[in-house]
């Protein structure tokens, strides 16, 4: 047997494959891309959208592997000869319409509900990795969610940002009783927003005694986030800490230079409360900073690279292949489906104007 086919082999469900699209920037580094070397064989392709810009068919076409026209096709993969070893789901970017909350409505409860009909149909129990959140739909993420658990399957989703190097470094011991945590994020608000949640939960559960679930969610748009600092119901002082630890920040106070932030508001079960601001261009990375209960502030910003090849999926892509290889996700789905609850109840606030109750979320729970 060739050391080819004892590879693991895995097969790719994606939205769009064009250049800068996260397709490319984790499919790509599988085939060898950005002087990435791949411990697994990606074997085939699903592409739900071939735009003007693609890139994947020619490469597809370049490397021997096979688009296929059905999720299930591609899946059962019939050219190899012998089952695949996991599913790659990544459902971002493409020309997908919007909902009146400002989501995008990407396919993603689609894939996965394809994905459990060829498991079933090809009686495979594989891992799958998911791009970012569940769905927009907080119905969809529930049932998806629920699948995951039943079925058992090894699965690992959510941002590549949490698991970038934090500079400077800090001990994750100064989390266990952090009483506040402030993310400063950037561009768009549910897409990098879902980045930005993602760091504060990675944070969070940090804590002592680990995750025990988010009991609202609350988000502020325009000069209602300066009212609500002014006020003192937001910490400025953390969000200048985190803003400090960043490169390249423009000069004076964001409110002078970003015309309509949005800050999303958590409320943990247990009183830590989290909040994630979206500068638009004022910065161009993210950062945190976060209280502890003596009042000791930290900070340090995200070494995600500011440009291609976009360094923080390299990590992201040994994560996936960990996971593929052993059997076992580095990441409970426990945190993803927290945190798509936490992107969705966050635009749902935003689209009522008021506070949002989460009672989905208030008993996940889970250890750091």
């Amino acid at each position: 047997m060739s050391a080819r086919t004892e590879r693991k082999k895995v097969a790719a469900i994606i939205t769009e494959y064009r250049q800068d699209s996260h397709a490319e920037v984790i499919i790509g580094r599988l085939l060898g891309m950005f002087d990435y070397t791949s411990q697994i064989d990606v074997v085939s392709l699903y592409l739900d959208q071939v735009p003007a810009n693609d890139t994947g068919m020619a490469l597809a076409q370049e490397r021997g592997i096979p688009v296929y026209g059905s999720i299930l096709d591609a899946i059962a993969a019939p050219h190899v000869g012998s089952p695949i070893h996991g599913v790659l789901l990544i459902g971002e970017h493409g020309d997908y319409p919007w909902n009146e909350k400002r989501q995008k409505m990407y396919p993603r409860r689609y894939f996965f509900e394809e994905t459990f009909r060829a498991l079933d149909l090809l009686e495979l129990n594989v891992p799958i990795f998911n791009d970012k959140h569940l769905s927009f739909c907080m119905q969809d993420a529930e049932w998806i969610y629920s699948e995951l658990k039943e079925r058992g399957l090894p699965f690992l989703g959510g941002s590549s940002i949490p698991h970038t190097p934090q500079v400077p470094a800090y001990s994750p011991e100064k989390l266990n009783q952090v009483q506040e945590i402030f993310v400063v994020s950037w561009l768009g608000t549910e897409s990098y927003g879902f980045h930005g949640i993602e760091v504060l939960q990675a944070a969070a559960e940090q804590r002592a005694g680990g995750e025990t679930g988010i009991r609202s969610v609350q988000t502020l748009e325009g000069r209602s986030v300066w009212a609500a600092m002014d006020r003192g119901e937001v910490p400025e002082d953390l969000m200048m800490q985190a803003l400090g630890s960043l490169r390249d920040v423009l000069p004076g106070h964001p409110r002078d230079h970003v015309d309509v932030p949005v800050l999303f508001i958590i409320t943990y079960t247990d009183g830590l409360k989290g909040y994630v601001l979206q500068l638009q261009r004022f910065i161009r990375e993210w950062g945190l900073a976060f209280r502890e209960g003596n009042g000791e502030m930290t900070a340090a910003r995200c070494e995600s690279g500011m440009g291609r090849p976009y360094s923080h999926f390299e990590k992201l892509t040994q994560l996936i292949e960990q996971m593929v290889l052993t059997g076992r996700s580095p990441v409970c789905a426990e945190r993803t489906f927290l945190t798509t609850g936490m992107i969705n109840l966050g635009m749902e606030s935003l689209f009522l104007g008021r506070k949002i109750e989460s009672p989905q979320l208030c008993s996940i729970s889970y250890p750091n």
